[in-house]
């Protein structure tokens, strides 16, 4: 009975998540990691994990923040995430991510 219990209210809990520069992928580091407030709430980017950065993409002062979930952490620096969230409910075992219960954003 716990168990079943841990798992209907882990459903319903966001993946770990940082705010990551899409364009700043470094092959060694990772994306590097930038404030929350840069990152829409809400908003989610598909490409499950795809590395399109080519380490210098901060140099031109463009950027690209998007949520980054269920990363390795490492200092500024986030690696073998992904940036759909459903697929990072999905790796924690439980599946949710398909049961329509969307958390408010407006």
């Amino acid at each position: 009975m716990g168990v079943l219990a841990a798992a209907l209210t882990s459903c319903g809990s966001d993946p770990d998540r940082r705010c990551v520069d899409r364009d700043s992928y470094d092959a060694f580091l990772g994306y590097k990691i930038v404030g929350d407030k840069n990152c829409k709430t809400g908003s989610s980017s598909s490409g499950k994990g795809r590395k399109t950065g080519s380490g210098t993409g901060t140099s031109s002062g463009r950027t690209d923040p998007t949520w980054y979930y269920d990363s390795d952490v490492e200092g500024r620096y986030a690696d073998n995430g992904t940036f759909s969230r459903s697929e990072a409910v999905d790796r924690d075992g439980f599946g949710c991510s398909g049961s329509g219960s969307g958390s408010g954003g407006g």
